[in-house]
């Protein structure tokens, strides 16, 4: 891919819609091997009204979602999925870790990588990074299934 992935575009690949897109731009992709992505963390997101009003912390799992909507921009990448009929889902997380905060004012950029795929199922492999000082890992299992209606 030769230029960026804004979020018009993004918001045409995933389902996702505010305030739950949790990625900004798309700076690489490799079909079939690697994504890196870029969310901009605000203090407007909503859940810093909650967690923690003291200590604002961007909680684990949405990190763990941003992987997950990179991931899902991968596949489509790879291998463009009906959307009026299938959707890619997340189906199981292993070996999450979160390793320093990440706070308003956070550029967190992040990487997944497809590490095995078997028919429409991937095994994925993600980070995400502060100022390249890692912030949360974690290997994700990801499919395409049918869309109930």
């Amino acid at each position: 891919m030769d230029e960026a992935i804004d979020i018009d575009r993004i918001l045409q690949i995933l389902p996702h819609r505010w305030p739950f897109v949790l990625l900004d731009r798309i700076t690489e992709v490799i079909p079939g091997e690697r994504i890196r992505a870029t969310k901009c963390v605000t203090f407007t997101e909503p859940w810093f009204q909650g967690h923690f009003p003291n200590r604002r912390i961007m909680p684990g799992v949405l990190i763990v979602e941003a992987l997950a909507q990179a991931g899902g921009v991968l596949a489509h990448a790879t291998e463009a999925i009906q959307d009026t009929t299938s959707i890619l889902a997340l189906l199981g997380i292993d070996r999450a870790r979160f390793r320093h905060p990440v706070t308003p004012g956070d550029k967190l950029d992040i990487e997944v990588a497809v590490r095995h795929r078997r028919a429409r199922v991937w095994k994925l492999e993600g980070e995400a990074r502060v100022d390249g000082k890692l912030s949360a890992s974690a290997e994700l299992l990801v499919g395409v299934v049918g869309r109930s209606e």
